[in-house]
């Protein structure tokens, strides 16, 4: 039996949570006598009434929650939390049910595709609310990364398991501290950003989004220019803390824990570097050589777009897709890559291109010595075949779902470039695709409704890893 009592309880404690959320953009409102009050005032109370429900309806002495519990509970608590974040985007910008809960969606799972436009004149609340759903979304995703995706082995996270989870009691106070520190490291790294970019000549009110906003992988912006309104200097300071952001947030704390540099020892850490020098610099040079930009403004737009959509954090910065046909080609594939585990990045994640890359040197080597022994690990950690079926598994759901959403939005006459990179984009939780509508420089408001559902629906199943929603459309999972 599946324990809906203990799962609505922790629904109603995220709820509250949110709501409480709510009353920032509405006190902002309140004293800078600029519209919001009323609006995020009702969608406070109404949240917050729901949530007092749910934690009353589901309030329990003692429960545990299974793995089955865990998939269904995960799952709603994005559709749920999404509902919920709908409301200031009604009340207040009066957007339908689908554009709210398509901007909802785009905020919590940090994708950054938006159906906003005229961002320069809209309400401080409303978009304050906006880069707290991605800044929210983004230490909620790490928060799941690192606790309960790696308990479900979804996708080849139990690779990240931490030693000693075995979910007994005992091990709840650990859990609870290493969340704890994660925010901590978070809320550092949020408000350094913000002074950078305070420094560098954006407004306090733009600074503080931007910090949500960048550091969470999101890219929603303050501005329909996005990046491009603001000072050279603040698009170097957003390419860093990206970076930043797409790092594994646990070497983090256990860097500072142990004071030492753990984080350049990772894998991932170090493939991602050198992913974002090798490809910055080959797009550098060669639109530098075509006489696209000068090589210093080429270094900068390169780095930034190439950071940004490796990280999934979606901020524009001119229109790649116009440059030229090979770097076109390029961002594709880097959509599809994405960053770290463990990060607020989407995407397939590195080490999961890393550990195909080692399975086919050992194949190869192992028609070349059929008698050899090739033990894989990978960080250190062995690499068994539970981990390996477990990322096919992975990559073949990952693929498949943007292969649908792609057919899908070509049945509602989406161009074919529209089509296959808003699915690919969706999925992957980058932000933007390719074309004049849904490119760097566009936004999603004049696709059909079916589309933004479509949309909606890949955003979801890409930020849970695919196989934590796909488990539920199986039959047999409701079997008891």
């Amino acid at each position: 039996m599946i324990n809906f009592k203990s799962i609505t309880f922790v629904i109603g404690l995220t709820l509250s949570k949110l709501a409480l959320f709510m009353w920032l953009p509405l006190l902002m409102a309140f004293f800078s006598g600029t519209a919001g009050t009323a609006e995020f005032l009702a969608a406070a109370v109404l949240t917050h009434i729901v949530s007092l429900l749910f934690i009353r309806l589901g309030y329990q002495q003692a429960f545990r929650l299974s793995v089955r519990d865990m998939f269904v509970m995960t799952s709603l608590i994005w559709l749920v939390s999404c509902a919920f974040a709908t409301l200031p985007f009604i009340f207040l910008s009066k957007l339908s049910f689908t554009d709210a809960y398509f901007e909802a969606m785009s905020g919590l799972t940090t994708t950054g595709s938006t159906v906003m436009q005229g961002l320069d004149k809209m309400p401080p609340a409303i978009l304050l609310w906006r880069s707290l759903l991605q800044w929210l979304g983004g230490i909620g995703f790490i928060v799941l990364a690192v606790a309960v995706l790696p308990y479900l082995n979804v996708g080849g996270m139990k690779l990240f398991q931490m030693e000693s989870s075995d979910r007994s009691e005992k091990d709840s106070p650990r859990m609870s501290n290493v969340a704890r520190n994660i925010l901590i490291v978070y809320l550092m790294l949020s408000l350094i950003c913000c002074l950078g970019y305070w420094f560098s000549g954006m407004s306090l009110f733009d600074a503080i989004n931007h910090a949500m906003t960048t550091l969470s992988t999101g890219g929603f912006s303050t501005r329909d220019a996005s990046m491009s309104a603001f000072s050279p200097q603040a698009q170097w300071i957003a390419s860093g803390f990206m970076f930043l952001g797409g790092l594994p947030f646990i070497l983090y704390v256990q860097s500072l824990r142990r004071r030492e540099g753990l984080i350049f020892r990772d894998a991932q850490v170090r493939g991602f570097f050198w992913l974002v020098i090798t490809a910055s610099l080959i797009m550098s040079i060669w639109l530098w050589h075509s006489d696209v930009f000068s090589f210093e403004d080429a270094l900068r737009i390169t780095t930034f777009n190439v950071i940004s959509v490796l990280t999934t954090t979606g901020y524009g910065l001119t229109d790649f897709g116009t440059w030229s046909y090979m770097t076109s080609v390029l961002f594709v594939f880097l959509m599809l890559f994405g960053a770290c585990s463990g990060s607020t990045a989407g995407g397939l994640k590195l080490f999961r291109i890393q550990i195909a890359g080692a399975l086919f040197q050992k194949q190869a080597r192992q028609l070349m010595h059929p008698a050899g022994v090739f033990p894989q690990k990978y960080n250190g950690r062995p690499v068994n075949d539970a981990i390996v079926r477990s990322i096919v598994a992975f990559v073949l759901g990952y693929l498949t779902v943007i292969i649908v959403s792609a057919i899908l939005l070509g049945m509602l006459n989406l161009p074919p470039l529209e089509a296959i990179s808003g699915a690919i984009t969706a999925v992957g939780n980058v932000g933007p695709g390719f074309g004049s509508t849904i490119g760097p420089l566009g936004n999603f408001t004049s696709l059909p409704d079916a589309a933004k559902w479509i949309l909606s629906a890949g955003m979801m199943m890409g930020r849970l890893e695919i196989l934590t929603v796909a488990v539920l459309l199986f039959p047999s999972f409701w079997k008891d």
